[in-house]
C-alpha cells in the first residue's frame, strides 16, 4: 500500500483510494446516517463486505441502498442493533459468523437529557461505552479469526470534558450533566481503545479511538439551536465524508501497534496537550492513563456480564 498523507480535507473516500479490502468483512455501527454511512460507503468502495449495524433498520435500508448504488457494491447488509440493550447486543453478536477484519464503533449519543437503560445506567455511557465493550468483546472470536483485525473507537475532543467517574459514573449521586456525561463516555472510548491493544496484540488485534473533528450531524439535535449556530461560525467545519475520514484512516491505512499512537484526529496522531484550547485538537492525558484504562475495563467486564 503507498503511503499518503491525509489532512483535515481529506475524504474517506480519497483515504480508501488504492486499498483493497476485497475478501474483509466489517461492522460499523450507527451507519444509517452522517459520518456513519460514508465509514461504511467508503470501506464498501474498497471491496469490503459491510454490515450496518443500526438500531433504526428502515434507515439502515435506504443507507445500504444509497452506498449500493454509488459504490456498485453489493455486498451490505443491515442488522439490527440496539446499544443500549445487552439482549439486541448479544443477539447481533450471536448472529455473527465468521471472521471479523475490521470493526468501527461509530454510534453514539451526545448531550441527551437525562435517560437510563432498564438497568439503570446513564445513556452516554450505556450507549457509547458500555454497548460497544459488549459488542467488541463478544466478537472478539470473530476478531481474531481475522488475524490482524482492527477495531475503530469514534471518540470526540470532548473527552477533555471528564475523565471516568469511578465513584458515580451513572450520576446517581451527583446532579446529572449533560457535557460531563458525553465527556466521559467519549474519555472511555479512548480508554477502550488503548486496554484492548494491550490486551488483545497477541492476537493480532489493534486498535485506535478517533476524533472525526467538527461535524455537523443528528448527533447535535439535543443541542440549543443558538449554541449550535454559534458554533458552527467559530469552528471550521467538515462534511460528512470529511469526518468519516479519520475512521476510515485508522481502520485501512494509520500504522497501529502496541505502544504506538492511540487516538487520531484529522488522518494522523493527536498530540497530547494539558488542555484542547481550540475545542477539537489534542487528546488529554487523562484519555491516555494506563491505570485508568484497565480498572475501567475491569468494571466494564462486571457492568456487562
Amino acid at each position: 500500500m503507498v503511503t499518503r498523507a491525509f489532512d483535515a480535507l481529506s475524504t474517506s473516500l480519497e483515504v480508501v483510494d488504492g486499498v483493497d479490502l476485497t475478501g474483509t468483512s466489517a461492522i460499523v455501527t450507527g451507519a444509517s446516517s452522517g459520518i456513519g454511512v460514508e465509514t461504511a460507503r467508503a470501506l464498501a468502495s474498497a471491496g469490503a463486505t459491510v454490515t450496518l449495524a443500526v438500531r433504526d433498520t428502515s434507515a439502515g435500508h435506504r443507507a445500504a441502498a444509497s452506498i449500493r448504488e454509488s459504490t456498485g457494491k453489493s455486498e451490505v447488509r443491515v442488522v439490527e442493533l440496539d446499544l443500549s440493550d445487552l439482549a439486541s447486543v448479544r443477539a447481533f453478536a450471536d448472529d455473527w459468523s465468521g471472521a471479523l477484519d475490521l470493526l468501527v464503533n461509530n454510534a453514539g449519543v451526545m448531550h441527551a437529557p437525562e435517560q437510563r437503560t432498564a438497568a439503570g445506567w446513564e445513556m452516554h455511557m450505556a450507549v457509547n461505552h458500555l454497548g460497544h465493550f459488549a459488542l467488541t468483546t463478544a466478537l472478539l472470536p470473530a476478531l481474531i479469526a481475522a488475524e490482524n483485525a482492527r477495531i475503530v473507537a469514534v471518540s470526540s475532543s470532548g473527552h477533555a470534558s471528564s475523565g471516568i467517574r469511578f465513584d458515580d459514573m451513572f450520576f446517581r449521586r451527583d446532579r446529572y450533566d449533560p457535557a460531563l456525561a458525553y465527556g466521559q463516555s467519549k474519555t472511555a472510548n479512548v480508554l477502550f481503545a488503548v486496554e484492548a491493544a494491550k490486551r488483545w496484540a497477541v492476537h493480532g488485534i489493534t486498535s485506535a479511538a478517533v476524533m472525526p473533528g467538527g461535524v455537523w450531524t443528528n448527533l447535535q439535535r439535543y443541542w440549543d439551536p443558538a449554541v449550535l449556530a454559534d458554533m458552527k461560525r467559530r469552528y471550521p467545519t467538515k462534511t460528512t465524508a470529511q469526518g468519516a475520514a479519520t475512521s476510515v484512516y485508522a481502520a485501512t491505512r494509520a500504522p497501529l501497534a502496541l505502544g504506538g499512537p492511540t487516538y487520531f484526529e484529522d488522518c494522523h496522531p493527536a498530540k497530547v496537550v494539558s488542555s484542547i484550547t481550540d475545542g477539537l485538537h489534542g487528546v488529554v492525558p487523562h484519555a491516555l492513563d494506563s491505570a485508568a484504562a484497565k480498572r475501567l475495563w475491569e468494571v466494564s467486564v462486571d457492568l456487562v456480564a
